[in-house]
């Protein structure tokens, strides 16, 4: 993310990209960084592997996932296997689909599965994804968080070089110290108060941060 020359330091997309699996939502197709909190999840993909008795949507919303160390399975939300929660699920590619809520953790990209044995179609599964929650905190969603697809309004950032920064927690348990903090987001860069010393690109109706130093 390239500083900008408007008198106050510009920066480009901030997106905490969870390698968890092909995650991207609410970046707006803005190319970011890894979150540097400490917060991510293994890599894995989603699996349609899943008991009888579920409902007809894999990892439908308000539905559970486990986490793996090579995949995610959908499990009871009772089980003590159970992870996260599905708060909302798309079809299609995450780059042109909807944007996750802005507290959502991670994001599951799910590869579509059609079995050749199936008759009557209830066995496949199309190619989407889930924006999932954890059950339990941390929560890298949450603003000041570090992590998440998304970056949101009390969030904290550090500068990685080359006029970039990076998403990390604010309370200064990441990888990294944060440098500055988002106080509010506007529709543009003329909207944001006077103590403004960064700009960030948020995606959404109201796409630039602003953002002062901690």
């Amino acid at each position: 993310m390239r500083a900008g020359a408007l008198g106050r330091r510009s920066v480009g997309a901030v997106c905490a990209l969870l390698l968890a699996v092909v995650v991207l939502a609410g970046c707006q197709r803005w190319s970011g960084s890894d979150s540097d909190s400490g917060n991510g999840e293994p890599s894995a993909s989603a699996t349609s592997t899943r008991p009888s008795g579920y409902g007809v949507e894999f990892l439908a919303v308000d539905e559970c996932s486990s986490f793996g160390t090579t995949s995610f399975t959908e499990v009871p939300c009772t089980s003590e296997r159970a992870a996260a929660r599905v708060t909302a699920r798309y079809d299609g590619k995450v780059a042109d689909g909807p944007s996750c809520p802005a507290t959502t953790d991670f994001v599951l990209h799910i590869s579509e599965t059609r079995p050749a044995s199936d008759e009557d179609g209830d066995g496949a599964v199309p190619q989407g994804y889930a924006c999932m929650r954890k059950l339990e905190p941390p929560h890298p969603g949450d603003p000041g968080g570090g992590g998440g697809p998304r970056t949101i309004v009390g969030d904290c950032v550090y500068g990685s070089g080359g006029g970039q920064v990076r998403e990390t927690a604010c309370d200064g348990k990441g990888k990294k110290p944060p440098e500055y903090k988002v106080t509010s987001a506007v529709t543009a860069r003329s909207k944001c108060p006077a103590s403004t010393a960064l700009y960030v690109q948020l995606g959404g109706t109201k796409p630039v941060g602003c953002a002062r130093p901690v």
